[in-house]
């Protein structure tokens, strides 16, 4: 090979890990937040399968889950092994006998979507093949086997810059043709919200959710009344197509009351995030299944204005909060922190409404119309939960 082409491919090469390519993200997906099932919350590396994946597919289909809006089974991490002599992605024989091809046809014949894993890095973040190097070559192959979502991690990443690695990606997938929601997550860790808009539809603000009311982990993961801290602020860049992710639910995992689980979930919503369940939805109990059935509260997280919510007060451990929704209508959740119940209240000044109006409220998590309102809206509100309620003018 001549020194010029030598220099020639160098220079290519530098281009392309330096700067981003300047082709924007019009893919027309998640023009509302996606909605479904990621495995990991729940089965991390250990105990994914092929069936756990076709039962949590059979479930979404038939306990009312995908009549209420959820349609992404997303597979996480740990379901590819290695790489073949030509360096496709090979996937765990022992987990996934079928094939992944088989597992995504499964899913896609009960109406719902696929979602599958990968990494920016030469490994993810549990030690498995990533995709640094194969971002083509591993695009074309998730599309032939029909993946409809891509979830993409920001582990052993080396010194790459986050921008540069997540739009290679987004330009691979776009390659294939194929209809892909690209879901960033590198954990807030470069701004993703000042750039991301036109590289992925969804991107992490903040680290990994745990099963906790307001625990931090060491590693960096976060309750979510924490992820919630760091979302405040961040509104003005989310809108239809490109939203700020909370990460997946926490709710019927066990480490929150279900007034904690309902508090998660309205604030979920009132975020305008992704709604991807984590807990295993083939076992339910009726107090789960009620929270992420409750249609009022999706219909507050799918509404087609796609603005986040913001925190229009924080009075300590009381703080409230308003999304502006379709038709000049509005969510407002009363968020109390604190050990005790407490009276809180919120003016329709605050919300934007002028104070001598009358406005139909109606409480989401009871399903009741409270009737017509003036000034203002007050309630009691329970330690460490919320009420949320739509208020229409």
């Amino acid at each position: 090979m001549s020194t010029r082409i030598r220099l020639t491919l160098a220079f290519a090469a530098l281009t392309l890990c330096a700067a981003p390519s300047l082709i924007a993200l019009d893919n027309g997906l998640a023009l509302t937040p996606p909605m479904g099932w990621n495995s990991w919350n729940k089965f991390g590396c250990k105990d994914i399968n092929e069936n756990v994946v076709h039962q949590a597919a059979d479930a979404m289909a038939s306990t009312g889950m995908k009549d209420a809006g959820y349609r992404y089974i997303v597979i996480d991490d740990c379901w590819q092994i290695s790489r073949d002599a030509n360096g496709n992605i090979v996937p765990d024989s022992e987990r996934f006998p079928s094939g992944i091809k088989a597992l995504a046809d499964y899913i896609h014949g009960k109406g719902l979507k696929f979602g599958i894993y990968s990494d920016s890095g030469t490994k993810t973040c549990a030690g498995r093949p990533g995709s640094w190097g194969y971002e083509f070559q591993d695009a074309r192959q998730w599309a032939a086997w029909g993946a409809d979502y891509v979830k993409y991690d920001w582990c052993n990443n080396g010194k790459q810059n986050s921008e540069a690695a997540y739009t290679l990606m987004r330009d691979a997938l776009a390659k294939t043709g194929r209809p892909i929601v690209f879901s960033l997550c590198e954990w807030g860790s470069t701004k993703p919200w000042l750039w991301a808009k036109d590289v992925g539809n969804l991107w992490r603000a903040t680290g990994d959710i745990v099963d906790c009311w307001d625990c931090k982990k060491d590693w960096g993961g976060l309750a979510w009344t924490k992820i919630i801290d760091l979302e405040a602020g961040l509104e003005s860049y989310a809108g239809p197509g490109h939203w700020n992710d909370a990460d997946m639910l926490e709710v019927g995992n066990g480490g929150l009351t279900n007034t904690e689980a309902r508090a998660h979930f309205s604030l979920w919503a009132i975020l305008a995030s992704p709604l991807m369940a984590g807990n295993d939805i083939r076992n339910m109990t009726p107090e789960t299944k009620e929270i992420l059935l409750n249609k009022d509260v999706i219909a507050v997280d799918q509404d087609s204005l796609g603005m986040q919510g913001r925190k229009i007060r924080d009075d300590g451990d009381f703080e409230v909060w308003s999304k502006q929704l379709n038709g000049g209508n509005r969510a407002v959740a009363l968020l109390n922190r604190s050990g005790a119940e407490k009276q809180m209240s919120v003016s329709w000044n605050e919300l934007g409404y002028p104070d001598h109006i009358s406005a139909s409220v109606r409480d989401l998590w009871s399903k009741k119309d409270l009737g017509k309102l003036k000034s203002s809206f007050s309630a009691t509100v329970p330690s460490h939960g919320v009420v949320m309620v739509k208020i229409e003018p």
